[in-house]
């Protein structure tokens, strides 16, 4: 994952219960369709032992062609969504 821009709406948002993967879902079309990397409200500080790219902050500018939103959810629900670019 070294380089792979992560970023997570959460903590703007809280935990919206049974809407949270449809928003979640949402702000990555978004992000795939204005070609912008949603920050990640609260975020402090990476990991060192953990290389990913955290989108902290502010967004910023990237072209967006593959992403996965994960929703995890209480009693051991999850999802995860495939989206891509159409072009």
């Amino acid at each position: 994952l070294a380089g792979v821009p992560v970023s997570s709406v959460k903590g703007a948002l809280g935990h919206c219960l049974c809407a949270a993967g449809g928003i979640e879902a949402a702000v990555t079309a978004l992000a795939i369709d204005r070609a912008v990397l949603p920050p990640t409200a609260g975020f402090a500080e990476a990991d060192p032992a953990c290389p990913i790219d955290p989108v902290a902050g502010t967004g910023r500018p990237g072209r967006v062609r593959v992403a996965v939103s994960s929703s995890f959810a209480f009693g051991g629900n999850s999802a995860a969504l495939v989206l891509g670019s159409a072009g």
